[in-house]
């Protein structure tokens, strides 16, 4: 059993992300924290950083700037016809889907709205550009297991289907 954060330590955390303005973007529920694998990517690379040799019971304050959160903003929404998308696609706005270009590679996206006619897609995620204020509390930390190491991310009571 480790005591510090670091790769392949398995960290449960509580947390509130506030915007510049002080207005809340997210936070983990109440009883419900944010569990993750330090080191593989699971979380942005500035708040992993920040968090790197971090103990239990630690209470964090960072401001994540964008290049190590979402990434700056890059590109332009646009409107694309509807009918480029199935017919029965359930779409909402904020939802992220996947597109491929003519070499098969994957191109993600968001929906930032949504007419009859059109949607409106953003190649980035919404919190592109964003500086990320975290607050965070460490409540636990354990090793991870050979299998979520494997597969980069921590498994729940009873392990993992895929």
């Amino acid at each position: 059993m480790t005591n510090r954060i670091a790769a392949n330590i398995v960290v449960t955390l509580s947390y509130t992300l506030r915007a510049d303005d002080g207005e809340i973007i997210d936070s983990s529920d109440e009883g419900n924290p944010l569990v993750y694998l330090h080191g593989a990517s699971n979380i942005v690379p500035g708040l992993e950083e920040e968090l790197e040799g971090a103990t239990e019971g630690d209470s964090i304050k960072a401001s994540i700037p964008p290049e190590k959160g979402y990434g700056p903003r890059i590109g332009e929404s646009q409107e694309v016809p509807r009918r480029l998308f199935p017919a029965d696609a359930e779409l909402a706005a904020g939802m992220q889907v996947v597109a491929h270009d003519d070499q098969g590679r994957q191109i993600p996206f968001f929906i930032t709205g949504i007419s009859e006619e059109t949607v409106t897609v953003d190649p980035n995620h919404p919190l592109a550009g964003e500086t990320l204020h975290f607050e965070v509390t460490i409540e636990a930390l354990r090793d991870a297991t050979e299998e979520e190491i494997a597969h980069g991310h921590p498994h729940g009571a009873g392990g993992h289907a895929h």
